[in-house]
C-alpha cells in the first residue's frame, strides 16, 4: 500500500523594480561614466543594469502580479510627463556613488502616489515590505569596498555632470525564481488625463 503524503507547494515569489529610464543618448553617456569607473576602480558591480531611477523595489508572490499591473495602468493614466534634471554627483557613505537629481518634487509626488494606491498590494508580509525611494538618484557605482569608495568619491565629488530628460513612462522589471537578472514586465505611459476622465475610461 502506497502511503499518502500531503505536499504543500510554496507559492512562487519574484523581486520587482519600478523605475524611470533616461532617454537612450543620455543613458549611453551615463554608461560610459560607469564603465570608466569600473576600469579605474575595478568595481565590476558598476556594470550591472542600465542607468535608471528607482521608484519602488519590492518582493511579492507572482499571483499578485496581474492586479498590481492593472493598478499601475490606471495610475499612469493620471500622471503628466515631467522634466528630470541631473547635476553633478552625490554619495551614500561608504558604499555608493550616484548622479544627483535636482528636480525631486515631481518624482517624490509620484512615489507617494504609488505608495498610497499600491502599498498594500506590494507588501508580501511583515518581513518583506516595499521600499519606496524618496531620495531619487541614478547609481554610478554601488557595493563599493572602502578603498573604492574613498578614492572614487575623492575624484567624483569634484567632477561635474549635467543632463535632463522627460519622464514620460515608468517601467516594471521582474527577477523571477532562479533568474539571474531582471526582465521587462510592462511599460506604463504617462497620459496626463484628469481623474474624472480616466475613471470614465475604465467603465
Amino acid at each position: 500500500m502506497i502511503p499518502f503524503t500531503d505536499t504543500i507547494r510554496t507559492p512562487a515569489v519574484a523581486e520587482y523594480l519600478l523605475l524611470l529610464e533616461p532617454r537612450k543618448d543620455l543613458s549611453d553617456h551615463i554608461i560610459t561614466i560607469k564603465e570608466a569607473f569600473c576600469d579605474k576602480y575595478k568595481a565590476t558591480e558598476t556594470l550591472k543594469g542600465k542607468p535608471h531611477l528607482t521608484l519602488v523595489h519590492y518582493t511579492q508572490y507572482l499571483t499578485f502580479e496581474s492586479r498590481i499591473r492593472q493598478r499601475l495602468r490606471t495610475l499612469s493614466l493620471q500622471i503628466t510627463p515631467f522634466n528630470v534634471e541631473l547635476q553633478d554627483f552625490g554619495s551614500f557613505p561608504t558604499h555608493t556613488i550616484f548622479i544627483n537629481v535636482v528636480t525631486r518634487t515631481a518624482i517624490q509626488n509620484l512615489v507617494k502616489n504609488i505608495r498610497t494606491h499600491l502599498q498594500g498590494m506590494m507588501k508580501m508580509d511583515k518581513d518583506n515590505k516595499p521600499h519606496f525611494i524618496l531620495e531619487p538618484h541614478i547609481t554610478i557605482a554601488r557595493k563599493l569596498k572602502p578603498w573604492q569608495y574613498e578614492q572614487g568619491w575623492k575624484e567624483y565629488s569634484h567632477s561635474s555632470f549635467t543632463g535632463k530628460f522627460i519622464a514620460s513612462e515608468m517601467t516594471l522589471l521582474k527577477k523571477g525564481p532562479g533568474a539571474g537578472k531582471y526582465e521587462l514586465v510592462e511599460k506604463y505611459a504617462f497620459q496626463g488625463i484628469p481623474i474624472n476622465a480616466s475613471q470614465a475610461m475604465l467603465f
